[in-house]
């Protein structure tokens, strides 16, 4: 009983994640779906119906609308296509190859893209189950009340906007990055060798780089989630700042792995002596936890919907970088003191300094606002590109909304 009651809590924990609303949402619409093909056909069990509407219904918005033709036409093409096989020679193993090889050439002609394997998977379906559905119009029939009832689900049902999740995963990679940071200050200030500790946070460092990828893909749904979806608020400009955000953090997380390599390195030089000297140490600490810092405000920055938020998060993360430069230039003076001491040591503190200064870099909020500024220029100037007469017409409501408003004020002061 512990361990049921244990799975429903973490069930219902997770009942916001895209998988399991997605999960809800498929069985839900291949139900809707069979129970329309019940009163809508004369078939005894319309599998078919159910059948599309998990392939259409998508865990997003935009994804239905843009794949659910492309689905649609795979699977009518791979019922035409088994109707005729069945027909004239029914289900016997060399048909099956036939039919296989057939359907796969006739998806790539129909031009139904990644989804030329669902025109041979709906035709060896509908071939196994000729004598469940007699003629080949039901199995049409079957197919475009699928495709209708998913398509009405998300329109009815519309997806959820998954910002949220996306901006929990770049949290969670921002946070693992401060926890880094964090660590290696702790392990500049040991005063004992720490090679194999620090060759630890090297493997670290390195998964950091490697999980970049699965963030990239949480805010790719999202992105996609925004798109046509009268949910989102501000879509262009969400996606924007999520995208460049997440491209400033796959930076730094390029910049924490050859910084911890560097310092790997320098303790691997230093051997059986303390990775800084007694007096550099407390400021190096100083310095890496100042860049943690760092890193979580920037994180916040990027992922705050309220704009009062917003503000706050950047005036924190200004507070930490102007910290973090002012002990970059501490670390800077004391390393060039022991140059003399330590000359052989100089180019890995050189090299340490000059990823401190990218990190601050790419972290700088007017070079974040620049990319902004950037991103949605190249954005508009595509849109009009794009559709250059929706963009006439915008431009020619917004001249009628000023006009409007400029006629109104002579009133109003009266």
């Amino acid at each position: 009983m512990p361990d049921v009651s244990e799975q429903i809590i973490d069930l219902a924990k997770r009942r916001g994640e895209p998988v399991v609303v997605q999960t809800l949402r498929s069985s839900a619409a291949a139900t809707l779906a069979y129970l329309a093909a019940l009163r809508l056909t004369d078939v005894t069990a319309p599998l078919l119906a159910p059948l599309t509407a998990l392939l259409v219904v998508q865990v997003t918005l935009y994804a239905t609308i843009t794949t659910g033709v492309r689905r649609v036409n795979a699977v009518v093409t791979g019922v035409l296509l088994a109707s005729a096989f069945s027909a004239v020679v029914g289900l016997t193993w060399w048909s099956l190859g036939l039919l296989i090889l057939a359907a796969l050439t006739v998806g790539h002609l129909v031009r139904v893209s990644e989804f030329v394997p669902e025109v041979a998977i709906s035709a060896m379906l509908v071939l196994g189950v000729t004598q469940v559905a007699a003629t080949a119009l039901d199995r049409v029939v079957e197919t475009v009340i699928g495709a209708v009832v998913g398509l009405l689900f998300n329109l009815v049902f519309i997806p959820p906007v998954w910002v949220r999740s996306a901006g929990d995963d770049i949290e969670e990679q921002a946070r693992r990055m401060r926890q880094l940071l964090v660590r290696l200050s702790e392990e500049a200030d040991e005063r004992e060798p720490r090679l194999p500790k620090l060759s630890d946070k090297l493997e670290e460092a390195r998964q950091l780089d490697h999980d970049v990828a699965q963030v990239d893909a949480s805010l790719t749904q999202a992105e996609e989630s925004l798109r046509f979806n009268p949910r989102a608020k501000e879509p262009v400009l969400t996606r924007i700042v999520l995208r460049t955000g997440l491209d400033t953090l796959e930076v730094c997380a390029v910049i924490l792995r050859t910084l911890s390599r560097n310092l790997t390195d320098l303790a691997a030089r230093r051997g059986d002596q303390p990775l800084f000297p007694e007096d550099v140490a407390p400021a190096v600490r100083e310095l890496l936890s100042n860049l943690a810092g760092a890193v979580d405000s920037f994180a916040t920055l990027i992922t705050s919907q309220v704009s009062s938020t917003a503000d706050e998060a950047e005036a924190f993360l200004e507070v930490e970088l102007d910290a973090a430069r002012i002990s970059r230039e501490h670390v800077a003076q004391l390393l060039l003191t022991r140059v003399r001491e330590h000359p052989k040591q100089w180019q890995w503190h050189g090299s340490m300094l000059a990823e401190v200064d990218r990190l601050l870099d790419e972290l700088d909020t007017e070079r974040r606002s620049a990319n902004l500024a950037r991103e949605l220029d190249r954005v508009s100037r595509e849109e009009r590109e794009q559709n250059p007469r929706l963009h006439r017409i915008r431009r020619r409501l917004r001249r009628l909304r000023s006009r409007a408003k400029a006629r109104l004020k002579p009133e109003r002061t009266g």
